[in-house]
This record gives structure tokens, C-alpha cells and sequence, in this order.
């Protein structure tokens, strides 16, 4: 099915997939009222409603850890990490992705998310094209995915052709595959799944509530950890940031400061001495020695920094 399939092709899909059986379309007895309630009251249903995120979590923390595992192996490998989804679950994947490099000064391409419809899907929705397997095809081909990659769909029905079609290839290509959903019976269409029981929601089949919400946590957590475990972080604090607002300075200066035993002056000094690495300048400070020695310290320490204070 092309990526501009008209509603015959709809039609001819559903005989295939059932959607009215999905956990994720099914009618919320709690709101059936929703449009009789109050302001507050339907805050309050919708705040009761998400307690049930943190509850579906926990009972898939050991699939959790050990999608996190695949994706440490990856990095470790040299690959990827490449996210893919369409409409609310392709943006949470483009979501993480923006935010890896800020945050833990990930290399260029080193995390990835493919969007069903592209780009101009992220800010305009195109929910058509979560059907095209061909384009999920096309856009790993183009990025070239292969064996040491780990592969992230993120498809809260579990069905969406395009996140399907994604992983299958994938696993042709042998590399690592998780997903995320939240249709505890969808295909197993990866090596870990990673099915969240989250319920029907409050509006009928809008996803990128509850499920949504869920996805976004889970994602953080494959995120996070797994660059906890590359090294990215001293303690809780973010090492690998890269300075590149006002703010992050800031923070990167305050790092220096903590984490190096100097002035305030002296964390600016060895910030900018370091070229904005402040990993290399907390180096340079304990050890008192030049970036060039810093950087070769931290290079034999793997980027672990606890290894060399």
C-alpha cells in the first residue's frame, strides 16, 4: 500500500486487522459521561486515569532492561539507535532523538528517528501515511540499516503497518528490535516486546493520552540508562552536556565547579579552555594538567569519568 492510499485501500486493510478488538479503541466505561462533566471533574477522571501508567511500567520492567541491554550493545558496537513511528508515536521517537544530543552530546546519526510521511508529518499530521509499509521500506534502505543498529517502534495499537513493516526489515537485516505499544496482544514483530497495559482511554482511541504518556516514560528510560551505562553521566549529573545556550553554560560551569573543586573564574576559564567539553574540563581541573592530557585520560577511560577521578 503506497503512501497515499485512498479510503477503497482503508477499507481493504481492515478486513485484514480488527481494529475494533485493540485495547487502544476500546470505550472507557469511567468517562462514558466525559461531555457531561465538569471542568475540575474531568480533570480529576483524567488524573486518576494516568496512576495507571506508572502501574503498566512496572510490570514490564524486566523487557524494559532488557531492550536497554540491545541498545548498550549497539552503542558499544558502533551502531544506532533508531526510533520509528507514525503520528503521535513517531513523535515521541523524534522527541527523544533532539533531545540525545544536547543532553549527552551524542555523535551526529547516532540516534535516529523515522517519521511515517517525513518531516513535514512532525508538525502537520498525515495519519495515511501510517500505512505505507513501502515507505518504511524506502527510509530505512536510504539510512542503511544494518546488523549492529537497535531498532525502536513505537506503535501504541501494536498494528501500525508502517512501524510492522519497519521492524520486520530490520530483523532481515539482524539487527536489534524492541517494541513499544500497548497492545499486550500485538504481532511479535521484535526480539523484545515491550507491551504496556495501560486501558482504554478517557476519549475513546485518542492515544496520545495515557498511551502516549506511557510510551514517552519507557522511552526515557531506554534513553537514559543506556547512557548511563556508555558513561554519559557522573553520578546523576549530565557530564556530556553540550553548552550551547545560556543555560547549559551555566550548568556546565556549576559541573566544573562541583565536580572539579574550583572558583567559579577558573570553571569558565577551563570551559572554554576545554572547547566546550565539560567532561574534559572537570578532567583538566581535579588533575590539574592540560586538555590535550585530559582528553587522552578520558579516551583511555573509555569516557567513563568515575574512572578517572
Amino acid at each position: 500500500m503506497g503512501p497515499f492510499c485512498d479510503f477503497g485501500d482503508i477499507l481493504s486493510a481492515m478486513k485484514v486487522t480488527t481494529y475494533a478488538t485493540l485495547p487502544t479503541e476500546q470505550f472507557n466505561r469511567r468517562s462514558h459521561d466525559l461531555d457531561q462533566l465538569s471542568v475540575s471533574e474531568i480533570v480529576h477522571l483524567m488524573n486518576q486515569e494516568d496512576r495507571k501508567v506508572i502501574d503498566a511500567i512496572q510490570k514490564v520492567r524486566p523487557h524494559i532492561a532488557a531492550a536497554i541491554k540491545l541498545i548498550v550493545q549497539s552503542f558499544r558496537a558502533g551502531g544506532r539507535l533508531i526510533f520509528i513511528g507514525a503520528g503521535t508515536s513517531g513523535r515521541l521517537g523524534v522527541i527523544e532523538a533532539a533531545e540525545c544530543p544536547p543532553t549527552f552530546s551524542t555523535k551526529a546519526g547516532q540516534v535516529l528517528a523515522v517519521m511515517a510521511g517525513g518531516k513535514p508529518a512532525v508538525f502537520k499530521s498525515k495519519e495515511g501515511a501510517e500505512d505505507s509499509e513501502r515507505e518504511a521500506v524506502s527510509a530505512f534502505r536510504r539510512i542503511g540499516v544494518e546488523r549492529r543498529d537497535a531498532i525502536v517502534g513505537i506503535a501504541a495499537s501494536g498494528v501500525t503497518p508502517f512501524v510492522q513493516r519497519g521492524l520486520r526489515y530490520a530483523r532481515g537485516k539482524r539487527a536489534a528490535t524492541i517494541l513499544v505499544t500497548c497492545n499486550p496482544s500485538s504481532p511479535r514483530v521484535a526480539g523484545v516486546m515491550i507491551a504496556l497495559r495501560t486501558g482504554p482511554e478517557v476519549l475513546a482511541g485518542s492515544t496520545r493520552l495515557k498511551a502516549g504518556s506511557a510510551c514517552k516514560m519507557v522511552l526515557n528510560m531506554l534513553t537514559t540508562v543506556s547512557m548511563v551505562q556508555l558513561g554519559k553521566v557522573y553520578g546523576n549529573r549530565m557530564v556530556d552536556l553540550q553548552p550551547k545556550s545560556r543555560k547549559l553554560v551555566e550548568r556546565g560551569v556549576r559541573l566544573i565547579q562541583d565536580l572539579g573543586h574550583v572558583k567559579e573564574k577558573d570553571a569558565r576559564r577551563l570551559l572554554k579552555e576545554a572547547r566546550g567539553q565539560v567532561k574534559i574540563a572537570i578532567v583538566m581541573a581535579t588533575w590539574q594538567c592540560s586538555f590535550a592530557q585530559a582528553t587522552n585520560l578520558v579516551k583511555k577511560a573509555g569516557g567513563v569519568l568515575k574512572d578517572i577521578l
